[in-house]
């Protein structure tokens, strides 16, 4: 019979050091960037094929509503206008509306705690499904973009600028729809917000402002992407001004900045309930 100090811990080997057992008991914490890539490849594969028929229609609906205006504006910085903010169009539907609805339902159906449970950042959550929604707007911005240009006669040498574009578009838009997702306390809440601000990304962004009461074009400018809308716009000029053209995607960067910040303590706030 033998005897083991009451300072042993079950199943701790005899003579281990402190450090040691310590060493073994608690696992290296999850960075932000592998988490984060981790999660973005989850959340591609499980929508891949889902979205692609709701991209098909966000790339449709914009499509036709260019086609629509296309018996209303004949060119100018009007077209300019209606091709950019179609074009836009395309990555609020996916990015603001549909992730309203993925966060609304997840976190109604409890899958907020499944990924509570994980060690991964909050961050790594919200930047992983925003980057993977976002992700599918790409190909029917460009789509939208070209058929657009092509319509209304516009250029197509600095369309390179959607790659700066879509993605600080898609970080504002996709941070304000995981955060009307994370706060609204049931799902059909959370559907009807998205849905309200793909209408106002609709009406504010495609519409020319300069038709726009004064109180319309205030609104226009509280709208993330309203900004990327004007990059875009300025570029189908015969000399863009690159000066805008930059200062417009610095505003649309700072938004999505922050509206990612709030979706990550949405994020928090919903997980710990």
């Amino acid at each position: 019979m033998s005897v083991v100090p009451a300072d042993v811990a079950p199943g701790a080997a005899v003579g281990e050091p402190e450090s040691a057992r310590g060493a073994a008991e608690l696992g290296p914490r999850a960075r932000l960037w592998p988490s984060l890539v981790a999660v973005y490849r989850a959340q591609l594969s499980r929508a891949r094929v889902a979205r692609i028929p709701l991209l098909f229609v966000a790339t449709f609906q914009s499509v036709g509503i260019m086609i629509l205006m296309r018996g209303v504006v004949s060119g100018g910085g009007e077209a300019r206008s209606v091709v950019a903010g179609s074009s836009v169009l395309v990555v609020a539907f996916v990015a603001l509306n549909l992730l309203a609805q993925y966060f609304g339902q997840l976190r109604a159906g409890g899958g907020l705690d499944h990924y509570a449970t994980l060690p991964v950042p909050p961050a790594s959550v919200v930047l992983g499904a925003a980057g993977a929604y976002a992700s599918f707007t790409v190909p029917g911005t460009v789509v939208t973009a070209v058929f657009g240009c092509v319509l209304f006669g516009l250029p197509l040498t600095h369309l390179w600028v959607l790659a700066a574009v879509i993605p600080l578009a898609g970080a504002a838009l996709a941070g304000l729809g995981a955060a009307l997702g994370l706060l609204a306390p049931r799902p059909e809440l959370a559907t009807l917000l998205g849905q309200l601000g793909m209408s106002a990304a609709l009406l504010l962004g495609v519409l020319p402002a300069d038709r726009m009461p004064e109180v319309v074009r205030l609104a226009r400018d509280l709208l993330p992407s309203t900004y990327g809308v004007e990059a875009l716009a300025r570029t189908f000029g015969a000399r863009p001004d690159w000066a805008f053209v930059l200062g417009d995607l610095a505003v649309c960067g700072v938004v999505g900045v922050l509206s990612l910040a709030v979706a990550t303590w949405a994020y928090r706030r919903a997980a710990v309930r």
